[in-house]
């Protein structure tokens, strides 16, 4: 993956973090959280579909489909981690 690739997947996948967390709202620290939560699972997902050679949507180098769905995969997943105890529903 070239220079350019890389910057166009981490410009994708900090809008990704962005508009996750415009959705879910929260403060600062959120926000730093989700865009690098997104970055990571943006290149993990690329690699693993790299891996099992899946060729969709792909732009250049850059296996998106697989990128971004392991972004929002890992973006839910780490929501889901970080919820307060507090926040959460009780029986």
């Amino acid at each position: 993956m070239n220079s350019a690739t890389s910057i166009f997947g981490l410009v994708i996948a900090t809008l990704i973090g962005a508009l996750f967390h415009l959705w879910k709202d929260g403060g600062f620290w959120r926000l730093l959280l989700y865009i690098f939560t997104s970055i990571v699972g943006f290149f993990a997902g690329h690699w693993l579909a790299g891996g099992f050679n899946l060729n969709l949507l792909n732009v250049g180098g850059l296996r998106l489909l697989g990128a971004i769905a392991g972004s929002i995969l890992t973006l839910f997943l780490i929501n889901w981690l970080s919820q307060d105890s507090q926040t959460q529903v009780r029986r």
